[in-house]
């Protein structure tokens, strides 16, 4: 007689990661694609005109490849999120048929954009990559699950919203592809609020105090960001080093895409290094604090930087962008890291005062 099975535990809570993940990527994908926003027409035009045009004589290699790599993730990720579908195409199949939906009608709104072009050869390839996202998610997804489910039990807290939480530091990742800004300053409000930008009137030395204020106290609240995500209490001597050494990875690659790939460097000022250094002594010295403490010291950290980010003169390596980050997809990727990295703080903030809430009612 054959044993009984023993019912799986219910696994709800993974799942909400790739949902998270998938509507954060549908929304930069709806940023990207009609930034910047300006410079609406009027009239007429039929928005599905572009379906019946002839395929367009001139297209990049560049140009095909980014249309395809950029909607591979969002089919990936909706074919994760939505694999509870009955049938193993059909999540898949739905995950493709959204996707198509979405470039179909970022497509038709670029028809009244000048400075966009709606073009049938995008929507193609934007679908081919939402499908080879999709087959790739068939094709790894239960293994990946296996890996994440194993991987979350030993080093993820058991929290709630903790998805969230990681999801927002994706985002957070992100923003250090955008040159404009000082390392790990996030939340500057001044363009966006039409604020002066100080250039002038500070001297080297007040902007290289000013320049490790800011990383100082942004190494701090991201730290704590993630050490309050973790299992364990001295599980994040380890782990937070790596998150902020693949965070400088992401750093020198975008000098190296942004400048040139012999100054991948740049952004490691002296301003820099001495915000590197005193932000990670004051790391290790809260760390030992008990963990409930982590999200409020987290919030409050982050609060400082955003002031200190608003109040310092402007990036002057910002001054000397290439004309690379002003053409193409190359424009449109680092008006959506700069958007990224005004808007986190202000989504990263009710996060942590909800897990405030969290640790003490649980206490």
């Amino acid at each position: 007689m054959p044993e009984p099975r023993t019912p799986s535990p219910p696994d709800d809570a993974p799942d909400l990661l790739p949902r998270y993940l998938a509507l954060a990527w549908a929304g930069l994908t709806v940023y990207g694609s009609l930034y910047p926003f300006s410079g609406w027409r009027r009239g007429g035009a039929d928005a599905f005109a572009f379906l019946s045009w002839a395929w367009p004589d001139y297209w990049t290699k560049f140009d095909l490849a980014a249309n395809i790599v950029i909607y591979m993730p969002l089919g990936f990720l909706l074919t994760l999120a939505l694999r509870r579908l009955p049938g193993r195409a059909s999540g898949v199949t739905c995950a493709v048929l959204a996707s198509a939906l979405l470039s179909l009608g970022m497509e038709s709104l670029q028809t009244w954009l000048p400075s966009r072009i709606a073009s049938n050869l995008d929507f193609a390839c934007n679908t081919l990559g939402a499908l080879l996202g999709g087959l790739t998610a068939l094709w790894v997804g239960a293994r990946l699950r296996l890996w994440w489910k194993s991987w979350r039990a030993r080093r993820i807290a058991p929290l709630p919203h903790v998805d969230l939480g990681l999801t927002l530091l994706g985002l957070w990742l992100m923003t250090l592809l955008s040159p404009e800004t000082l390392l790990f300053g996030v939340g500057d409000l001044r363009q966006t609020l039409d604020m002066g930008l100080p250039t002038q009137g500070y001297a080297p030395r007040t902007y290289h105090i000013a320049e490790t204020a800011v990383v100082t106290s942004n190494v701090l609240a991201m730290g704590l960001f993630v050490a309050a995500l973790l299992r364990g209490r001295w599980r994040a001597y380890l782990l937070v080093p790596a998150f902020f050494l693949f965070a400088a990875i992401l750093c020198s690659l975008s000098a190296a895409l942004f400048s040139a790939p012999a100054q991948f460097l740049v952004w490691m000022t002296p301003g820099a290094r001495e915000g590197l250094a005193l932000g990670a002594a004051l790391l290790s010295l809260t760390l030992l604090l008990p963990p409930r403490t982590r999200p409020p010291l987290a919030a409050l950290a982050l609060l400082i930087g955003v002031l200190l980010v608003n109040c310092v003169p402007m990036n002057p390596y910002s001054l000397a962008a290439p004309a690379r980050g002003q053409e193409g997809h190359f424009f449109n990727f680092n008006g959506l890291t700069r958007w990224i990295s005004i808007i986190w703080p202000f989504l990263a903030f009710p996060y942590l005062l909800l897990a405030c809430r969290r640790e003490k009612n649980g206490a």
